[in-house]
Protein backbone atom coordinates (compact mmCIF):
# COMPACT_ATOMS: atom_id res chain seq x y z
CA UNK A 1 0.00 0.00 0.00
CA UNK A 2 2.80 2.53 0.69
CA UNK A 3 4.50 1.72 -2.03
CA UNK A 4 1.53 2.32 -4.53
CA UNK A 5 1.16 5.55 -2.65
CA UNK A 6 4.99 6.78 -3.36
CA UNK A 7 4.25 5.30 -6.89
CA UNK A 8 1.56 7.69 -7.49
CA UNK A 9 2.72 10.55 -5.42
CA UNK A 10 5.99 10.06 -7.97
CA UNK A 11 3.51 9.92 -10.91
CA UNK A 12 1.91 13.15 -9.93
CA UNK A 13 4.85 15.18 -9.70
CA UNK A 14 6.02 13.90 -12.96
CA UNK A 15 2.58 15.05 -14.56
CA UNK A 16 3.22 18.26 -12.99
CA UNK A 17 6.64 19.25 -13.91
CA UNK A 18 5.94 17.60 -17.90
CA UNK A 19 2.97 20.46 -17.20
CA UNK A 20 4.83 22.81 -16.23
CA UNK A 21 7.60 22.80 -19.47
CA UNK A 22 5.09 21.83 -21.34
CA UNK A 23 3.13 25.44 -20.09
CA UNK A 24 6.88 27.28 -20.05
CA UNK A 25 7.52 26.18 -24.06
CA UNK A 26 3.74 27.21 -25.46
CA UNK A 27 3.99 30.41 -23.52
CA UNK A 28 7.38 31.03 -24.75
CA UNK A 29 6.01 30.33 -28.31
CA UNK A 30 3.25 32.69 -27.44
CA UNK A 31 5.52 35.27 -26.04
CA UNK A 32 3.75 34.67 -23.01
CA UNK A 33 6.58 33.55 -20.42
CA UNK A 34 6.95 35.62 -17.47
CA UNK A 35 10.29 38.13 -17.60
CA UNK A 36 13.40 37.08 -15.92
CA UNK A 37 14.25 39.29 -12.62
CA UNK A 38 16.45 41.53 -14.76
CA UNK A 39 13.90 42.03 -17.77
CA UNK A 40 11.47 42.99 -14.87
CA UNK A 41 12.83 46.65 -14.44
CA UNK A 42 10.99 48.53 -16.98
CA UNK A 43 12.01 52.00 -18.18
CA UNK A 44 10.29 54.58 -19.61
CA UNK A 45 11.27 57.94 -20.32
CA UNK A 46 10.45 60.42 -17.85
CA UNK A 47 7.91 62.61 -18.63
CA UNK A 48 8.09 66.25 -19.20
CA UNK A 49 6.32 69.15 -17.72
CA UNK A 50 5.86 72.14 -20.05
CA UNK A 51 3.48 74.23 -18.32
CA UNK A 52 4.47 77.71 -18.21
CA UNK A 53 6.75 79.10 -15.23
CA UNK A 54 4.81 81.63 -13.56
CA UNK A 55 4.07 81.98 -10.54
CA UNK A 56 5.64 84.55 -7.36
CA UNK A 57 8.95 83.81 -5.69
CA UNK A 58 9.17 83.82 -2.09
CA UNK A 59 11.32 83.14 1.25
CA UNK A 60 10.19 79.87 0.78
CA UNK A 61 10.67 79.01 -2.65
CA UNK A 62 14.32 77.90 -2.83
CA UNK A 63 13.73 76.51 0.49
CA UNK A 64 11.03 74.42 -0.69
CA UNK A 65 13.22 73.16 -3.57
CA UNK A 66 16.00 72.29 -1.57
CA UNK A 67 13.69 70.41 1.09
CA UNK A 68 11.86 68.33 -1.50
CA UNK A 69 14.88 67.53 -4.59
CA UNK A 70 18.01 66.97 -2.76
CA UNK A 71 17.20 63.55 -1.75
CA UNK A 72 17.48 62.40 -5.66
CA UNK A 73 20.82 63.63 -5.23
CA UNK A 74 23.68 61.22 -5.51
CA UNK A 75 27.01 61.79 -4.85
CA UNK A 76 29.56 59.58 -6.83
CA UNK A 77 32.50 58.03 -5.77
CA UNK A 78 35.17 56.43 -8.95
CA UNK A 79 38.01 54.65 -9.26
CA UNK A 80 39.28 55.39 -12.83
CA UNK A 81 42.51 55.02 -15.11
CA UNK A 82 43.95 58.87 -15.41
CA UNK A 83 46.88 59.39 -17.29
CA UNK A 84 50.13 60.73 -16.47
CA UNK A 85 52.04 62.95 -18.47
CA UNK A 86 56.01 61.40 -19.16
CA UNK A 87 58.31 63.61 -21.19
CA UNK A 88 59.20 62.47 -24.10
CA UNK A 89 60.54 63.13 -27.89
CA UNK A 90 57.60 63.88 -30.31
CA UNK A 91 59.21 61.38 -33.07
CA UNK A 92 61.04 59.40 -30.31
CA UNK A 93 64.65 59.78 -32.03
CA UNK A 94 67.53 62.22 -31.41
CA UNK A 95 66.90 63.87 -34.67
CA UNK A 96 68.38 67.74 -33.84
CA UNK A 97 66.15 69.06 -36.63
CA UNK A 98 63.11 68.02 -35.64
CA UNK A 99 63.42 68.50 -32.30
CA UNK A 100 63.98 71.97 -33.26
CA UNK A 101 60.37 71.80 -35.60
CA UNK A 102 58.52 70.37 -32.86
CA UNK A 103 58.43 70.23 -28.87
CA UNK A 104 58.07 67.45 -26.19
CA UNK A 105 54.82 65.56 -26.45
CA UNK A 106 54.08 63.59 -23.32
CA UNK A 107 53.18 59.91 -23.45
CA UNK A 108 49.93 59.17 -21.41
CA UNK A 109 50.63 56.06 -18.63
CA UNK A 110 47.60 55.14 -16.75
CA UNK A 111 47.53 54.91 -13.05
CA UNK A 112 44.51 54.64 -10.39
CA UNK A 113 43.15 57.47 -9.17
CA UNK A 114 39.94 58.50 -6.86
CA UNK A 115 37.65 61.45 -7.77
CA UNK A 116 34.03 62.49 -6.83
CA UNK A 117 31.40 63.95 -8.82
CA UNK A 118 27.59 64.01 -8.77
CA UNK A 119 24.46 62.42 -10.48
CA UNK A 120 20.56 61.99 -9.99
CA UNK A 121 18.00 59.32 -9.97
CA UNK A 122 15.48 59.05 -12.92
CA UNK A 123 13.68 56.09 -12.04
CA UNK A 124 13.46 54.39 -8.82
CA UNK A 125 14.60 51.46 -10.45
CA UNK A 126 17.90 52.45 -9.79
CA UNK A 127 18.70 54.25 -12.96
CA UNK A 128 21.14 57.68 -12.54
CA UNK A 129 22.15 60.37 -14.90
CA UNK A 130 25.69 61.73 -14.27
CA UNK A 131 28.37 63.26 -16.57
CA UNK A 132 30.59 61.04 -18.59
CA UNK A 133 33.64 62.82 -17.37
CA UNK A 134 33.11 61.85 -14.38
CA UNK A 135 32.75 57.81 -14.70
CA UNK A 136 35.19 57.97 -18.21
CA UNK A 137 37.68 55.11 -17.61
CA UNK A 138 35.87 53.70 -14.27
CA UNK A 139 37.44 50.96 -12.91
CA UNK A 140 34.76 51.32 -9.68
CA UNK A 141 31.45 53.42 -9.05
CA UNK A 142 30.37 53.70 -5.82
CA UNK A 143 26.93 55.80 -4.59
CA UNK A 144 26.25 57.39 -1.86
CA UNK A 145 22.41 58.75 -1.01
CA UNK A 146 21.87 61.84 0.79
CA UNK A 147 21.17 60.98 4.19
CA UNK A 148 23.02 58.14 4.91
CA UNK A 149 26.23 57.05 6.52
CA UNK A 150 29.07 57.89 4.48
CA UNK A 151 30.14 54.71 4.56
CA UNK A 152 27.06 53.33 3.41
CA UNK A 153 28.13 52.50 -0.27
CA UNK A 154 26.35 51.01 -3.43
CA UNK A 155 28.00 50.03 -6.24
CA UNK A 156 26.65 51.09 -9.97
CA UNK A 157 27.61 50.30 -13.54
CA UNK A 158 27.65 52.08 -16.68
CA UNK A 159 24.84 51.33 -19.03
CA UNK A 160 25.89 54.01 -21.47
CA UNK A 161 28.04 56.96 -22.15
CA UNK A 162 27.82 59.55 -24.61
CA UNK A 163 30.98 62.04 -24.83
CA UNK A 164 29.36 64.96 -27.05
CA UNK A 165 26.48 65.71 -24.68
CA UNK A 166 29.00 64.48 -21.80
CA UNK A 167 26.22 62.59 -20.35
CA UNK A 168 26.14 59.08 -18.81
CA UNK A 169 23.82 56.50 -17.46
CA UNK A 170 24.43 54.19 -14.75
CA UNK A 171 22.32 51.61 -12.80
CA UNK A 172 22.79 50.73 -9.44
CA UNK A 173 24.19 46.84 -9.17
CA UNK A 174 23.28 47.11 -5.34
CA UNK A 175 20.42 48.73 -4.05
CA UNK A 176 19.32 50.12 -0.74
CA UNK A 177 16.34 48.71 0.82
CA UNK A 178 13.82 51.66 0.65
CA UNK A 179 12.32 53.04 -2.09
CA UNK A 180 14.34 55.57 -4.36
CA UNK A 181 13.17 58.82 -5.08
CA UNK A 182 13.24 59.80 -8.64
CA UNK A 183 13.37 63.53 -10.42
CA UNK A 184 10.98 64.78 -12.20
CA UNK A 185 12.20 66.88 -15.46
CA UNK A 186 11.03 70.04 -16.72
CA UNK A 187 11.26 71.37 -20.44
CA UNK A 188 14.61 73.03 -20.80
CA UNK A 189 13.31 75.01 -23.76
CA UNK A 190 11.20 76.70 -21.90
CA UNK A 191 14.20 78.79 -19.96
CA UNK A 192 15.26 81.80 -21.11
CA UNK A 193 17.84 84.82 -19.74
CA UNK A 194 16.84 86.10 -16.28
CA UNK A 195 14.87 82.80 -15.14
CA UNK A 196 15.81 81.32 -11.44
CA UNK A 197 17.53 78.19 -11.14
CA UNK A 198 19.43 76.23 -7.98
CA UNK A 199 21.91 74.06 -8.99
CA UNK A 200 22.37 71.24 -5.90
CA UNK A 201 25.74 69.10 -6.05
CA UNK A 202 29.43 67.62 -4.20
CA UNK A 203 31.65 71.26 -4.93
CA UNK A 204 34.77 69.90 -3.50
CA UNK A 205 33.96 67.04 -2.32
CA UNK A 206 31.67 68.97 0.85
CA UNK A 207 28.75 66.57 -0.09
CA UNK A 208 25.11 68.31 -1.12
CA UNK A 209 25.87 71.51 -1.23
CA UNK A 210 22.74 73.90 -3.08
CA UNK A 211 23.42 77.40 -4.76
CA UNK A 212 21.53 79.35 -6.36
CA UNK A 213 21.23 82.46 -9.90
CA UNK A 214 20.12 82.24 -13.14
CA UNK A 215 20.07 81.69 -16.14
CA UNK A 216 22.54 83.97 -18.04
CA UNK A 217 22.00 82.70 -21.35
CA UNK A 218 20.64 79.67 -23.91
CA UNK A 219 22.41 77.98 -26.92
CA UNK A 220 25.71 79.15 -26.00
CA UNK A 221 27.97 76.72 -27.75
CA UNK A 222 30.49 74.86 -25.89
CA UNK A 223 33.14 72.56 -27.31
CA UNK A 224 32.96 69.10 -25.54
CA UNK A 225 34.67 67.33 -28.05
CA UNK A 226 37.44 68.50 -30.70
CA UNK A 227 36.03 70.11 -33.78
CA UNK A 228 32.14 69.83 -32.29
CA UNK A 229 30.01 71.48 -30.08
CA UNK A 230 27.15 71.52 -27.85
CA UNK A 231 24.56 74.22 -26.80
CA UNK A 232 24.19 74.56 -23.42
CA UNK A 233 22.51 76.79 -20.59
CA UNK A 234 24.72 78.96 -19.10
CA UNK A 235 24.27 79.74 -15.53
CA UNK A 236 25.98 82.00 -12.94
CA UNK A 237 24.38 79.60 -10.25
CA UNK A 238 28.00 78.14 -8.81
CA UNK A 239 29.19 75.08 -10.20
CA UNK A 240 32.77 74.08 -9.08
CA UNK A 241 34.97 70.72 -9.09
CA UNK A 242 32.57 68.40 -7.80
CA UNK A 243 29.05 69.74 -9.11
CA UNK A 244 30.08 67.96 -12.34
CA UNK A 245 26.68 65.80 -13.17
CA UNK A 246 24.30 67.28 -10.91
CA UNK A 247 20.53 68.82 -11.71
CA UNK A 248 19.85 72.02 -12.44
CA UNK A 249 16.65 73.08 -11.13
CA UNK A 250 13.80 75.53 -12.25
CA UNK A 251 11.36 77.37 -9.63
CA UNK A 252 8.96 74.13 -9.92
CA UNK A 253 12.17 71.61 -8.86
CA UNK A 254 12.34 70.28 -11.91
CA UNK A 255 15.35 68.85 -13.41
CA UNK A 256 15.84 71.49 -16.93
CA UNK A 257 19.68 70.89 -17.29
CA UNK A 258 22.73 68.65 -16.09
CA UNK A 259 25.61 70.73 -14.57
CA UNK A 260 28.85 70.13 -16.67
CA UNK A 261 31.67 72.55 -17.06
CA UNK A 262 33.18 76.10 -15.74
CA UNK A 263 34.68 78.97 -17.42
CA UNK A 264 37.25 79.81 -14.79
CA UNK A 265 41.32 80.92 -14.81
CA UNK A 266 41.33 78.87 -11.64
CA UNK A 267 39.83 75.50 -10.08
CA UNK A 268 36.79 77.03 -8.89
CA UNK A 269 33.37 79.59 -9.92
CA UNK A 270 33.52 82.71 -11.12
CA UNK A 271 29.75 83.18 -12.41
CA UNK A 272 30.09 81.20 -15.57
CA UNK A 273 28.70 77.47 -15.77
CA UNK A 274 27.66 75.41 -17.98
CA UNK A 275 24.81 73.14 -18.22
CA UNK A 276 23.68 70.35 -20.80
CA UNK A 277 19.81 70.97 -21.29
CA UNK A 278 17.73 68.12 -20.21
CA UNK A 279 15.54 68.09 -23.06
CA UNK A 280 18.85 66.84 -25.17
CA UNK A 281 19.77 64.18 -22.56
CA UNK A 282 15.73 63.21 -22.60
CA UNK A 283 15.97 62.38 -26.22
CA UNK A 284 19.00 60.21 -25.46
CA UNK A 285 17.80 58.14 -22.87
CA UNK A 286 16.95 54.88 -24.78
CA UNK A 287 20.06 54.96 -26.51
CA UNK A 288 21.99 55.18 -23.47
CA UNK A 289 19.76 52.69 -21.54
CA UNK A 290 21.14 50.05 -24.54
CA UNK A 291 24.39 50.83 -24.30
CA UNK A 292 25.25 53.11 -27.52
CA UNK A 293 24.01 56.72 -28.96
CA UNK A 294 24.12 56.58 -32.93
CA UNK A 295 24.53 59.54 -35.14
CA UNK A 296 25.62 60.45 -38.28
CA UNK A 297 28.66 61.50 -39.75
CA UNK A 298 30.42 62.78 -43.42
CA UNK A 299 33.85 62.78 -42.68
CA UNK A 300 34.56 66.43 -43.06
CA UNK A 301 36.50 69.48 -40.63
CA UNK A 302 34.38 72.38 -41.68
CA UNK A 303 35.38 75.86 -40.69
CA UNK A 304 33.31 78.98 -40.85
CA UNK A 305 33.08 81.12 -44.18
CA UNK A 306 34.88 84.28 -44.01
CA UNK A 307 32.94 86.96 -43.47
CA UNK A 308 35.04 89.44 -45.38
CA UNK A 309 36.01 87.44 -48.44
CA UNK A 310 33.50 84.90 -49.20
CA UNK A 311 33.53 86.34 -52.56
CA UNK A 312 37.04 84.36 -53.19
CA UNK A 313 35.06 81.27 -52.85
CA UNK A 314 32.62 82.49 -55.57
CA UNK A 315 29.65 82.84 -52.82
CA UNK A 316 27.14 85.68 -52.77
CA UNK A 317 27.07 86.00 -49.10
CA UNK A 318 28.83 84.35 -45.98
CA UNK A 319 26.65 81.54 -45.09
CA UNK A 320 27.25 78.13 -45.43
CA UNK A 321 30.25 75.66 -44.23
CA UNK A 322 34.01 75.67 -45.62
CA UNK A 323 35.02 72.33 -45.98
CA UNK A 324 38.72 72.39 -44.17
CA UNK A 325 39.53 68.41 -44.74
CA UNK A 326 38.22 65.78 -45.70
CA UNK A 327 38.63 62.39 -43.97
CA UNK A 328 39.81 59.73 -46.33
CA UNK A 329 37.73 56.92 -47.06
CA UNK A 330 34.77 58.57 -45.67
CA UNK A 331 31.66 59.04 -46.64
CA UNK A 332 32.44 62.59 -47.56
CA UNK A 333 35.43 61.28 -50.04
CA UNK A 334 34.00 58.54 -51.45
CA UNK A 335 31.06 61.85 -52.78
CA UNK A 336 33.52 63.86 -53.68
CA UNK A 337 33.91 66.50 -51.28
CA UNK A 338 37.04 68.60 -51.62
CA UNK A 339 38.71 70.87 -49.34
CA UNK A 340 37.86 74.04 -50.15
CA UNK A 341 34.36 73.13 -51.27
CA UNK A 342 31.62 75.00 -49.34
CA UNK A 343 28.40 73.80 -48.04
CA UNK A 344 25.40 75.90 -49.00
CA UNK A 345 22.62 72.92 -48.68
CA UNK A 346 21.65 69.90 -46.82
CA UNK A 347 19.03 68.00 -48.52
CA UNK A 348 17.77 70.59 -50.29
CA UNK A 349 17.47 73.20 -47.45
CA UNK A 350 20.37 76.42 -46.74
CA UNK A 351 22.39 76.24 -44.03
CA UNK A 352 23.95 79.11 -41.95
CA UNK A 353 26.63 77.90 -40.66
CA UNK A 354 28.92 75.15 -39.35
CA UNK A 355 26.88 74.41 -36.14
CA UNK A 356 23.54 74.15 -38.79
CA UNK A 357 25.67 71.42 -41.08
CA UNK A 358 26.95 69.49 -37.69
CA UNK A 359 23.59 69.57 -36.25
CA UNK A 360 21.42 68.22 -39.24
CA UNK A 361 23.97 65.52 -40.17
CA UNK A 362 24.54 64.10 -36.68
CA UNK A 363 20.66 63.95 -36.55
CA UNK A 364 20.36 61.99 -39.50
CA UNK A 365 20.27 58.22 -39.12
CA UNK A 366 23.75 56.36 -40.50
CA UNK A 367 22.52 54.50 -44.38
CA UNK A 368 20.78 57.85 -45.51
CA UNK A 369 22.11 59.26 -49.11
CA UNK A 370 21.09 63.13 -48.71
CA UNK A 371 22.34 65.42 -51.58
CA UNK A 372 24.61 68.41 -50.44
CA UNK A 373 24.82 71.72 -52.45
CA UNK A 374 28.57 73.26 -52.81
CA UNK A 375 29.98 76.12 -54.36
CA UNK A 376 33.33 74.83 -55.77
CA UNK A 377 35.64 77.16 -57.46
CA UNK A 378 32.46 79.43 -57.99
CA UNK A 379 31.00 76.65 -59.33
CA UNK A 380 27.57 75.13 -57.79
CA UNK A 381 27.38 71.67 -57.62
CA UNK A 382 25.10 68.44 -55.84
CA UNK A 383 26.92 65.84 -54.61
CA UNK A 384 24.91 62.67 -53.14
CA UNK A 385 26.49 61.48 -49.55
CA UNK A 386 25.35 58.31 -47.50
CA UNK A 387 25.41 59.27 -43.75
CA UNK A 388 28.01 57.25 -42.05
CA UNK A 389 28.29 56.28 -38.42
CA UNK A 390 29.98 58.36 -35.82
CA UNK A 391 32.42 57.29 -33.52
CA UNK A 392 33.42 60.71 -31.17
CA UNK A 393 36.37 58.49 -29.20
CA UNK A 394 38.40 57.54 -32.89
CA UNK A 395 37.74 61.55 -33.47
CA UNK A 396 39.55 62.67 -30.47
CA UNK A 397 43.18 63.37 -31.38
CA UNK A 398 45.85 64.12 -28.79
CA UNK A 399 46.47 67.50 -28.60
CA UNK A 400 49.67 69.33 -30.11
CA UNK A 401 53.13 70.25 -28.90
CA UNK A 402 53.73 74.27 -28.07
CA UNK A 403 55.77 75.59 -30.74
CA UNK A 404 58.83 78.02 -30.40
CA UNK A 405 58.02 81.80 -30.92
CA UNK A 406 59.57 82.54 -34.41
CA UNK A 407 57.81 84.53 -36.72
CA UNK A 408 57.41 85.10 -40.59
CA UNK A 409 56.19 88.54 -41.21
CA UNK A 410 52.63 88.77 -41.26
CA UNK A 411 51.38 84.99 -40.53
CA UNK A 412 53.61 84.12 -37.63
CA UNK A 413 54.94 80.87 -39.34
CA UNK A 414 58.36 79.94 -40.69
CA UNK A 415 58.43 77.32 -43.40
CA UNK A 416 61.17 75.47 -44.65
CA UNK A 417 62.15 73.52 -47.55
CA UNK A 418 60.20 69.88 -47.73
CA UNK A 419 63.46 67.49 -48.21
CA UNK A 420 62.88 63.57 -48.60
CA UNK A 421 64.19 62.91 -45.40
CA UNK A 422 61.39 65.71 -43.45
CA UNK A 423 59.32 63.60 -45.82
CA UNK A 424 59.55 60.33 -44.65
CA UNK A 425 59.33 61.54 -40.67
CA UNK A 426 55.88 63.24 -41.27
CA UNK A 427 54.87 60.34 -43.34
CA UNK A 428 53.53 62.02 -46.13
CA UNK A 429 53.29 60.85 -50.00
CA UNK A 430 56.91 60.68 -51.63
CA UNK A 431 55.93 62.81 -54.38
CA UNK A 432 54.72 65.22 -52.04
CA UNK A 433 56.06 69.14 -53.01
CA UNK A 434 55.47 71.86 -50.85
CA UNK A 435 56.96 73.78 -47.83
CA UNK A 436 56.70 72.16 -44.58
CA UNK A 437 55.68 74.82 -41.44
CA UNK A 438 58.39 74.20 -39.17
CA UNK A 439 57.54 76.86 -36.25
CA UNK A 440 53.87 78.45 -35.35
CA UNK A 441 53.65 81.31 -33.49
CA UNK A 442 51.59 81.13 -29.90
CA UNK A 443 48.81 83.74 -30.19
CA UNK A 444 49.51 84.17 -34.19
CA UNK A 445 47.12 84.12 -37.03
CA UNK A 446 47.88 80.91 -38.23
CA UNK A 447 47.77 79.53 -35.09
CA UNK A 448 44.00 80.58 -34.78
CA UNK A 449 43.43 79.16 -37.95
CA UNK A 450 44.32 75.98 -36.62
CA UNK A 451 47.79 75.54 -38.66
CA UNK A 452 50.20 72.97 -37.27
CA UNK A 453 54.10 72.67 -36.67
CA UNK A 454 54.76 69.51 -39.61
CA UNK A 455 52.06 71.08 -42.16
CA UNK A 456 52.95 70.77 -46.05
CA UNK A 457 51.52 73.71 -47.90
CA UNK A 458 50.89 72.37 -51.20
CA UNK A 459 48.73 75.55 -52.25
CA UNK A 460 48.52 79.34 -51.56
CA UNK A 461 45.37 80.84 -52.71
CA UNK A 462 45.39 78.02 -55.61
CA UNK A 463 48.85 78.44 -56.74
CA UNK A 464 50.89 75.31 -56.75
CA UNK A 465 54.28 75.77 -54.19
CA UNK A 466 57.37 73.72 -54.42
CA UNK A 467 59.61 75.44 -51.94
CA UNK A 468 59.88 77.47 -48.71
CA UNK A 469 60.74 80.21 -51.70
CA UNK A 470 57.82 80.19 -53.51
CA UNK A 471 55.62 79.82 -50.42
CA UNK A 472 57.00 82.59 -48.81
CA UNK A 473 56.41 84.71 -52.12
CA UNK A 474 52.74 83.97 -52.39
CA UNK A 475 52.17 84.99 -49.11
CA UNK A 476 54.33 87.95 -49.36
CA UNK A 477 52.15 88.99 -52.11
CA UNK A 478 48.87 89.28 -50.23
CA UNK A 479 47.72 92.56 -48.96
CA UNK A 480 47.83 93.34 -45.15
CA UNK A 481 43.93 92.72 -43.84
CA UNK A 482 43.46 89.61 -46.36
CA UNK A 483 42.90 85.94 -46.20
CA UNK A 484 45.01 83.59 -47.63
CA UNK A 485 43.43 80.03 -48.35
CA UNK A 486 45.95 77.14 -47.92
CA UNK A 487 45.57 73.50 -49.14
CA UNK A 488 48.43 71.88 -46.56
CA UNK A 489 49.13 68.41 -46.30
CA UNK A 490 48.83 67.24 -42.62
CA UNK A 491 50.25 63.08 -42.89
CA UNK A 492 48.06 61.37 -44.98
CA UNK A 493 45.22 63.91 -45.15
CA UNK A 494 44.94 67.27 -46.88
CA UNK A 495 43.23 70.00 -45.01
CA UNK A 496 42.06 73.46 -45.94
CA UNK A 497 43.37 76.76 -43.84
CA UNK A 498 41.86 80.62 -44.20
CA UNK A 499 44.85 82.48 -42.57
CA UNK A 500 44.59 86.38 -42.19
CA UNK A 501 47.23 88.12 -42.90
CA UNK A 502 47.80 91.05 -39.99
Amino acid sequence: MMSKRRNTVCSAALIAAASMALGMVIASQLDLAPASSAQTQTFTTPPMNSAPLDGPIDAGTFREIARTQTDMVVNIRVEAERPTDESGDFFGDDDDLFRRFFGPRGRQRPREAPSAGTGFVIDASGLILTNNHVVENATKIEIDFFGDDERDLYEARVLGRDQLTDSALLELVERPDWELPAATFGDSSQMASGDWVMAIGNPFGLGHTVTVGVISHIGRPFRSVPGRSQEMLQTDAAINPGNSGGPLLNIRGEVVGMNTAIVSDRQANVGVGFAVPINTVRDLLEELRGGKVTRGVIGVVIMPVPRDDYEQLGLMDADGALVQSVNPGGPAADAGIEPGDVIVAYDGEPVEDTRDVQSRVVATRPGTTVPLDIVRNGEPLTLDVTIGELDLEAEVRPATADAREETSEGFGITVRDLTPEVARRLRVPDDTEGAVVADVQRGGTAAAAGMQQGDIILRVNGAAVDSAAAATAELAAIESGRTAFLLVQRGETRVFLQVRKE
